[in-house]
């Protein structure tokens, strides 16, 4: 018989927490006992999982005690608290925020590009950018193939990569705009509704965005390239769930983009959309709910020999959060890791 494990999710009344439970029933994760997690205002929620009502309970430094794995998305500063509290317990987490994706000594992994990081492993392992996440299980296989030198990205980043009231702000401005009202903005400093303005992150003295900096610091990381040249422009738009990404990607010799197209129609987590004759490449409508990470649109980049460009599109709540945790999980357990 498998081993089932105990399980907790920190952060379980947020959109990833809701996600991590449709994910972990959907996949048939094994667990023997699941324990709900949040802040005492969200105490005593309940929350629907395979059937069974759970009650939400407020995290405290005994809600670890007899856990085996926490899938954590509580925020920087709440994972920072509780993980070296749950780890000294004997627990595995896998923490969603960037809290500990630079730590030298935390594997920041993507399964499909370096599962091989996790048995380095000392308790945390860091679930990496959501932009990140979708971007390298794209670039990578072609990197694999012929090196990567630079690469040049623009994002498209739908509201939940702010959390659920973000989703439903836009919904409520969609609505008010609709109806010749003045929108609300608590969530974000500017109306989304059908507006877009770059990513809402603190921006750097270089005029980087923190979100920004994260897709060039962890892409340099997960890909072990610590010299990759990276720029990242981060626009935030008015999209429910899936991000998308224009990326222009110089390799170290020329890459036809027949075989591009032939490495990335066999890569692992993506799929290849795209019609010319129809103008049909992924869309964020379609990403959304699905697995894989949508590519099409790939073709060389005509100002460059070495280029090539390609267009995105996947789910930021599924594949750029709880799935690829779930999926550390997973990979986890198959290493016998856990």
């Amino acid at each position: 018989m498998s081993k089932s494990y105990r399980v907790a999710i920190l952060g379980a009344t947020g959109a990833v927490g809701a996600e991590f439970l449709s994910l972990l029933a959907e996949r048939h994760f094994p667990i023997a006992d699941l324990k709900l997690l949040a802040s005492p205002r969200s105490a005593g929620k309940k929350l629907l999982f395979q059937g069974e009502e759970i009650p939400v309970e407020a995290v405290t430094e005994a809600s670890f005690t007899g856990i085996d794995l926490v899938l954590a998305s509580a925020g920087s500063e709440q994972a920072k608290l509780w993980a070296p509290i749950a780890v000294q317990q004997g627990c595995v987490v896998i923490d969603n925020s960037s809290a500990f994706r630079q730590e030298p000594d935390v594997p920041l992994v993507v399964p499909e590009v370096n599962r091989y990081a996790l048995k380095e492993h000392r308790g945390i392992i860091a679930n990496p950018n959501c932009t990140t996440i979708l971007m390298s299980v794209v670039v990578y296989p072609l990197h694999r193939v012929i090196p990567v030198e630079r690469l040049v990205i623009a994002t498209y980043q739908s509201a939940s990569g702010a959390g659920a009231r973000a989703m439903a702000e836009l919904l409520e401005q969609t609505k008010a705009i609709l109806a010749g009202q003045t929108p609300p903005t608590e969530v974000f400093q500017y109306p989304l509704a059908f507006n877009l303005f770059l990513h809402n992150s603190p921006v750097n003295e270089e005029g980087y965005c923190g979100e920004e900096v994260k897709m060039m610091r962890e892409t340099r990381k997960i890909f072990a390239e610590p010299n990759l040249r990276l720029t990242a422009t981060c626009v935030r738009v008015p999209v429910l769930r899936a991000h998308s990404e224009a990326v222009n990607i110089e390799f170290r010799a020329p890459f036809p983009v027949k075989t591009a197209l032939e490495v990335l129609q066999q890569a692992p987590g993506v799929t290849v959309v795209q019609d010319f004759a129809r103008n049909y490449f992924p869309m964020p409508i379609e990403a959304s709910g699905k697995d894989n990470v949508l590519v099409g649109r790939i073709r060389a980049d005509l100002s460059h020999p070495n280029a090539l460009e390609l267009w995105l599109c996947g789910d930021q709540i599924r594949k750029g959060a709880a799935l690829n945790a779930i999926q550390i999980a997973e990979a986890m357990i198959a290493d016998q890791l856990l």
